[in-house]
């Protein structure tokens, strides 16, 4: 994810550098649209990582309970 994040600041920064010499160029509304599709890019690994329902909030915090027991054959 950090890796990302790296990546997502190289673009601000080349997206800032683009527009200051002409902020209405194509350029660079290609470069902020670069920047726009990493920040997706990022809010979609997130989602990938889904939250833990309250049992297994639970049995994360008390293992030994009767509700957490796992039996294998």
């Amino acid at each position: 994810m950090s890796n990302i994040k790296d990546e997502i600041a190289k673009e601000i920064e080349n997206a800032k550098n683009v527009c200051g010499v002409d902020s209405t160029s194509g350029e660079c509304a290609a470069a902020w649209d670069a920047v726009e599709e990493l920040q997706a890019e990022a809010a979609h690994q997130r989602q990938q990582h889904p939250k833990k329902n309250s049992l297994q909030q639970y049995c994360d915090d008390n293992p030994d309970a009767v509700e957490c027991r796992v039996y294998e054959d």
